[in-house]
């Protein structure tokens, strides 16, 4: 499961102790709360299913996928269905192949979510096999579902802004500028992402 609340506190006290922004903004916006996913293929096939569609029609496929295959979508099941049969739960053809090398490797147990790498750039590299995985949603499924504490997505519109926010910036940083500014928070910068999250909106900062 992804970071705690503890562990969200844990992090970002000892990011603030050092990086006087970061203290100065927990004190006007809190601490933010935990993003929590399961841990799991069915979370990886949701986040394929939400690419580059709304909330609302990412919702509306996901239900129409699990009335069509089942609540947890077996893998052998969706590479059965023909194409017609979830183009009618709106996954389109490039959708489908992504949904479909995601379960292959599954079923072939190249990719096992119950035991991806501890090292967080080897389980990157292993997830973003997946067609349709890019480094961004890799990470993303490693903090929030896994919750592991030094993730940083810095490829990450939100963290560029809400960081360049925290920080006083008048420029939002580059991905490159953003990677290297966080060097010093490791190994919490999990913490320090959902941070910028927190922040990106927020009317107080």
């Amino acid at each position: 499961m992804g970071l705690s609340a503890a562990a969200i506190r844990t992090g970002l006290d000892a990011i603030a102790a050092k990086t006087p922004a970061i203290a100065d903004a927990l004190t006007r916006v809190g601490y933010p709360e935990p993003r929590i996913r399961n841990r799991g293929y069915a979370t990886m096939l949701r986040t394929i299913v939400g690419q580059q569609v709304s909330v609302a029609a990412a919702s509306s496929m996901w239900t129409k996928l699990t009335g069509t295959l089942g609540e947890d979508i077996p893998p052998d099941l969706l590479l059965a269905a023909d194409f017609d049969a979830l183009r009618a739960c709106g996954l389109s053809r490039q959708k489908q192949a992504y949904a479909r090398s995601l379960c292959e490797l599954v079923l072939a147990g190249e990719v096992d979510f119950d035991a991806l790498p501890a090292d967080d750039e080897e389980a990157i590299t292993l997830l973003t096999q997946i067609k349709g995985i890019g480094r961004w949603s890799a990470e993303i499924y490693l903090l929030f579902a896994e919750g592991r504490a030094d993730i940083w997505p810095a490829g990450d519109l939100a963290v560029q802004v809400g960081l360049g926010k925290l920080l006083g910036m008048e420029e939002r940083p580059s991905e490159k500028l953003t990677r290297q500014l966080a060097e010093g928070w490791r190994p919490y910068r999990g913490a320090a992402a959902i941070f910028t999250w927190h922040c990106y909106n927020n009317a107080a900062l």
